[in-house]
């Protein structure tokens, strides 16, 4: 009777199947977790199995490849559940000792002295995440405006009341954009980049700076400042977009996920324009397996993008070697800090993908990043802060302490 008997491998040995007798057949499987190459072969004995090969029956080998499908999926919904504030909480590791991870990351706003001490005599470069940073994270992320305080406008209005003169005190509560002055203030002291994962475009439409540098796509769309003259072409400004030739590619698989998702209540796709995101913030979490399962099952089909994730999102990038760190780097050397020791770069963001740019900054020993988070996490950043309130606190200290080094300057030539 036929036996079918079958033999993982490690590597790809191209030459070994080469060499391999008639009636063998090899079948390349590029989704499988250690990039296994695995061949069948169909004999009437059971060969001996060689050193390096693992020998299971078909049956055995449909079982473990179903398995393991399943298991990269559980690993997927495992990582979701970690991005959510709501489960960072339940990692023992992490969770039960904040103090120890607040020694380790201390507040930025309460270290304030110590790192304008360290950047003393350096030119300091902002380079600030958008969403999460200098907006809330919320529901619908077509609605992530920038933070906003809210102050009272308080008017004594005089009303006759039966022939009598009153006074009424009449309240009016005014919604002032203070982030928007902060960074505004900010970009006049500083040179200042904003730098997320979102279309570029969009992030300009949310923050309305012009004289802001702007890195869209994870960093893949990169344009300086608007120059005010009627002549100057848009395209003009452009500094870098390394992922152009996979427009095409992402417009395609864009429509494919929103027709595959479109069955998971609160599932959102967004096309960013060199990069796509899957929102699951208003999913509900019995479904982010059908999801991930659903994402997966559409990128399948294209090698060249890869599967990453982010906050309460899961993200679709080009397999190009660029990053946020990368724009970074690229941010540095267009402002002319390239190979600068007198430049203090200062990176403020709250999601994973700021993680790269964090640790380019902990490898040049320039600068340094803050994580904005409530909540203990893995990080290369050197300081914290817990939301974008205290971000924008955190700026505005930098601009009065800008401020006043500049009039004590002024004074002291006088």
């Amino acid at each position: 009777m036929l036996m079918w008997v079958v033999f993982l491998v490690v590597n790809f040995f191209e030459e070994r199947s080469k060499n391999m007798g008639a009636g063998q057949n090899v079948f390349n499987d590029g989704k499988a977790v250690l990039n296994m190459s695995i061949t069948v072969t169909v004999s009437a004995q059971k060969p001996p199995a060689p050193h390096g090969y693992i020998s299971i029956s078909r049956k055995k080998l449909l079982q473990n490849l179903e398995i393991n499908t399943g298991a990269r999926v559980n690993a997927w919904v495992d990582s979701m559940r970690a991005s959510s504030p709501t489960h960072i909480k339940s990692t023992p590791s992490l969770s039960d000792d904040q103090g120890s991870w607040n020694l380790h990351h201390p507040s930025a706003l309460e270290m304030f002295e110590q790192i304008i001490e360290a950047s003393k005599g350096k030119q300091i470069a902002m380079f600030l995440d958008y969403d999460g940073t200098l907006s809330p994270i919320v529901e619908d992320p077509d609605r992530a405006f920038m933070s906003k305080k809210v102050g009272y406008l308080f008017i004594w209005n005089c009303v006759w009341v039966v022939s009598i003169n009153s006074f009424q005190l009449v309240t009016f509560q005014v919604c002032v954009n203070q982030m928007r002055k902060t960074v505004r203030k900010l970009a006049k002291c500083f040179p200042t980049a904003i730098v997320s994962g979102r279309c570029r475009d969009k992030v300009y439409k949310f923050v309305k700076l012009a004289e802001l540098y702007y890195a869209g796509s994870h960093g893949m769309d990169i344009k300086g400042p608007e120059k005010r003259s009627k002549s100057t072409k848009d395209n003009e400004s452009v500094l870098f977009q390394p992922a152009s030739e996979f427009l095409p590619m992402i417009d395609e698989v864009y429509k494919q996920l929103v027709e595959t998702t479109k069955s998971t209540p609160g599932a959102k796709v967004e096309n960013n324009k060199f990069c796509l995101s899957v929102h699951f913030r208003c999913v509900d979490e019995k479904k982010w397996s059908e999801l991930a399962q659903q994402v997966r099952s559409v990128l399948k089909e294209y090698p060249k993008l890869r599967l990453t994730q982010g906050r309460k999102v899961l993200e679709i990038r080009p397999t190009i070697k660029w990053d946020k760190g990368k724009a970074l780097e690229f941010l540095l050397e267009s402002l002319g800090f390239a190979n600068c020791t007198d430049v203090f770069p200062v990176y403020i963001g709250d999601d994973r993908t700021d993680e790269d740019a964090f640790k380019i900054l902990r490898d040049r020993g320039q600068g340094f990043g803050i994580l904005v988070s409530k909540f203990p996490k893995e990080t290369s950043a050197s300081y914290s802060l817990q939301e974008p309130d205290e971000v924008m606190d955190f700026l505005r200290r930098l601009v009065e302490w800008k401020q006043l080094s500049v009039q004590a300057r002024a004074q002291s030539r006088m």
